[in-house]
């Protein structure tokens, strides 16, 4: 691996809501370049907050600021918490192997202590995570089977039973219509009872 590529460290705080009954995890914010707010998935050419303004909302361009530039952080941070949903990233300190944001060029150089979070969570029952590299990423740290793409596997956590789910990605590089990465989404949202 190259040692003479700058690690960079988890530029935000995990959002842990003390009601949260789902941990989404990532793998790793893009370049600040790429951000249109200082948020998780902040790369207006990430459809996460466009996906879940389609299932609460309707509206695929609720979390977007007026001129549709931007997404409006903190509309975001009200609706995690209203909603218990916590965020954070599967990476703390990562490489980039490549100029962008792709996870095929990350390489992981201190991985998230999810155990950590999901401790500072008590009502969480499970963690969504939104590509390859945070599913394996997490799969190092917990003994649970790999779902399919838009299912989950079970497993369990300090003896509480919990739920993996694998989503689509939602960057716009994982080839898959918006509508269709929403229906997949709606599924798991609809089997923890929070839509």
């Amino acid at each position: 691996m190259e040692t003479n590529i700058e690690i960079e460290k988890h530029p935000l705080e995990p959002v842990l809501p003390s009601n949260a009954k789902l941990l989404m995890l990532g793998s790793f914010p893009p370049q600040r370049k790429r951000w249109s707010m200082d948020f998780y998935y902040p790369n207006l050419n990430n459809d996460m907050w466009r996906i879940t303004g389609l299932l609460f909302f309707k509206d695929k361009n609720h979390f977007l600021n007026e001129t549709l530039k931007a997404f409006c952080r903190e509309e975001i941070i009200d609706f995690l918490n209203a909603q218990g949903i916590a965020l954070f990233d599967t990476a703390s300190s990562i490489r980039r192997l490549q100029d962008n944001a792709s996870d095929k060029f990350l390489e992981v150089v201190q991985p998230t202590d999810i155990a950590g979070l999901l401790s500072q969570l008590p009502e969480c029952k499970a963690i969504v995570t939104t590509g390859q590299k945070a599913t394996d990423t997490l799969r190092q740290q917990f003994d649970v089977e790999e779902p399919k793409v838009g299912d989950f596997s079970e497993f369990r956590f300090a003896e509480r039973p919990m739920r993996l789910y694998r989503m689509p990605s939602s960057s716009r590089a994982y080839p898959l219509a918006l509508e269709k990465k929403a229906a997949a989404y709606r599924i798991m949202y609809q089997d923890l009872q929070m839509l």
